[in-house]
């Protein structure tokens, strides 16, 4: 009997393997005390200076964490022989400032414990300690993460929600990816900072159909608004308007109460407020912020830790930008 339960064990190793991570709250207790500090008044300096880092560093996050895992490997540069993840088209739209504040915090950290902490926890600890900063919730994180051996750009094609996709292609990823429908839309809430570039959204604006030229979900004075803003985003790529309109340098609810306006700036924005498996949440979220912040604080901590690499897996990267083996793709 105790050797077919043995046999029995092991089959459902086999079938249901392990796969909790070994890492910890305070895993740079020892070898880098002064981790989270170091992280904190990096951000905290960057933000005062340049107040779309905070957007900037969570959608860099997310970016990150959607190919491969948390791993930093979108921050790795291209090279004359590897085109990297931050090169793939859905990420050349990522807004410098998130770069910069990993970089600044890596520069501090070598200085003080070279070697020792990893640009994947550095991104984690700032995106957390950035929303902290324009009034977002705190989490808990687990650290310990290693960098990625490897970046490549077409890892990430067809990998991210686009606003050209249909609602059940965003939950589809998301659901692929773990995370239930609550968890995507407490998530979303990520656009109540940020800001979108105007060709994300520009077909709702002009010649959205034959019938009418702008998106019908639009409120009339907010499509106005971003018509004028947008009107020469062809010459102007880098044109832009703000995820939430309303406070857009505050981490709130306010995105959820936009979606209920008909001021969803993206197409999926608009579409997940009407959805009914996702329009419930939408709902609660925008009248009660205190739920929206616990949801959100969960949900990212469960995607902080999605497909980390540990131990042999990964390095310590000398420089976020580079493997420390320069042949390494």
């Amino acid at each position: 009997m105790i050797y077919k339960s043995y046999i029995f064990s092991l089959l459902c190793l086999a079938l249901f393997p392990i796969t909790q991570s070994k890492l910890i709250p305070n895993y740079y207790q020892k070898s880098c005390p002064k981790f989270e500090d170091i992280v904190k008044q990096t951000v905290t300096d960057k933000q005062k200076t340049t107040p779309s880092t905070a957007g900037a560093a969570l959608r860099l996050f997310f970016s990150d964490c959607m190919i491969g895992g948390c791993d930093a490997s979108v921050l790795v540069s291209s090279n004359s022989f590897n085109k990297a993840e931050r090169d793939a088209d859905i990420n050349l739209s990522l807004s410098g400032d998130g770069f910069e504040v990993v970089t600044r915090a890596k520069n501090m950290l070598e200085l003080e414990c070279p070697g020792v902490v990893s640009c994947a926890d550095i991104l984690a600890a700032a995106a957390r300690d950035l929303v902290v900063s324009v009034g977002g919730p705190f989490y808990e994180l687990d650290l310990g993460r290693r960098d990625s051996l490897e970046s490549k750009s077409i890892d990430a094609e067809n990998k991210y929600p686009l606003p050209t996709m249909t609602n059940s292609q965003v939950i589809d990823i998301f659901t692929s990816k773990g995370f239930t429908v609550q968890e995507m839309v407490a998530l979303a809430g990520a656009h109540t900072i940020g800001f979108s570039h105007c060709k994300q959204f520009s077909n709702r604006l002009f010649n959205f159909s034959k019938t009418t030229e702008t998106d019908p979900k639009y409120n009339p004075e907010y499509a106005a608004g971003l018509k004028k803003l947008c009107q020469n985003y062809q010459k102007d790529t880098s044109m832009s308007a703000f995820n939430d309109v309303m406070t857009p340098s505050k981490f709130d609810n306010m995105y959820f109460k936009n979606l209920k306006r008909g001021m969803g700036l993206l197409a999926t924005d608009s579409l997940m407020g009407e959805d009914k498996r996702t329009k419930p949440f939408v709902d609660m979220y925008a009248e009660n912020q205190t739920k929206f912040f616990e949801d959100f604080g969960n949900a990212m901590r469960k995607l902080s830790v999605l497909h980390v690499k540990e131990g042999k897996d990964g390095e310590i990267r000398n420089r976020c930008d580079t493997f420390n083996n320069l042949n390494a793709n």
